[in-house]
């Protein structure tokens, strides 16, 4: 790991490919409920990353894995760290769909 290693971005489409591979997985897209409605990846959840705290069920278990994404990575980084904080273990902030070449609906 380099030094500026901790600088890059997860790169969102590789992050679905993982989703799409791994059992079970859960796709949360923490935007707003009005950009989720602009588009957004099919089989996505959407959590906005305000209300993440108050869902009472983000998955049924714990250890389910989450792939969680926004628009450009900043919120998506924000609500891995809450998630975890409150006991999911399998975590992953995938960055943001700006970034994503691949196929949204509305």
């Amino acid at each position: 790991m380099g030094f500026f290693d901790f600088l890059k971005q997860p790169d969102i489409n590789e992050g679905v490919k993982q989703y799409k591979a791994t059992q079970g997985a859960v796709l949360l897209d923490v935007r707003t409920p009005q950009e989720y409605s602009e588009g957004h990846i099919p089989n996505s959840r959407n959590i906005p990353l305000q209300t993440i705290n108050s869902t009472a069920e983000i998955a049924n278990n714990k250890d389910t894995p989450l792939f969680v994404h926004c628009l450009s990575g900043a919120r998506s980084r924000q609500a891995t760290a809450i998630l975890k904080q409150l006991g999911y273990t399998n975590v992953t902030n995938i960055g943001g769909i700006a970034d994503y070449i691949g196929k949204v609906v509305q």
